[in-house]
Parts: C-alpha cells; structure tokens; sequence
C-alpha cells in the first residue's frame, strides 16, 4: 500500500486536499507514536519499538517506511530520526498536545501531565 498523497482520494475524503492526505497518513496506526516517539533525538530500530511499547515489528517497519517516504523520518548514521519536516510537523503539534491537556481536565477531569512531556 502506498502513503497517502495529495491530489488523490484518501480514507475519509474524496477531494485530494492535503491535510486530508496528511490525517490519513497520520492516522494510519502507530504512525502519531512513532513522530512523537522520535521528537528527542534519533534511535535505533530497537530503541524505538521499545519507546513506541506494545508496537509489533512489522508495523514499526511500515510506518517507518511510509513516513520516510513522506519525508517525515530519515535514517541516519545515529539511527531513525526526524526530518527538519518532521521537526516542523512536531513544533505544530506542541500547541495541540497543550490544547488537549486542558480539555482533559475540564472535559474528563483527567490530570495525568506527564502523558505530553518533551
């Protein structure tokens, strides 16, 4: 199966935008806990899964390459690691990770604050 692209239908959408390729992309599984797993520096196959837990190796495996293939993840002499794209996607995402801890607390009265350490 190939990435999610722009300009062609996606999961959930008929219309080709690319945001809609970007959540179809990123909603595919593990590939959100894989970006976020490699905010802090690069690591090694290994390193990941064990950051990503109950991640299995084949699915590591295909969202490494898909998001590698978006640009979003290099492999280095290091290991994997983010893109300056993937970088730019992280620094985007911060302000949702703290949108969704107040929402947490006054929505659920959920205020486990460690879930979005950097």
């Amino acid at each position: 199966m190939s990435i999610p692209s722009p300009g062609k239908p996606v999961r959930g959408s008929q219309s080709g935008n690319p945001i809609m390729a970007l959540f179809d992309l990123l909603g595919r599984s593990w590939a959100m806990g894989v970006v976020w797993n490699l905010q802090n520096g690069p690591c090694t196959f290994r390193e990941l899964q064990g950051r990503c837990e109950s991640i299995s190796p084949s699915i590591l495996n295909c969202r490494i390459k898909d998001l590698r293939e978006a640009d979003i993840v290099e492999r280095t002499l290091d290991g994997y690691q983010l893109t300056h794209r993937g970088m730019e996607l992280i620094e985007m995402m911060l302000p949702f990770a703290q949108w969704s801890l107040v929402w947490s607390e006054e929505v659920f009265n959920f205020t486990k604050h460690s879930v979005f350490k950097k």
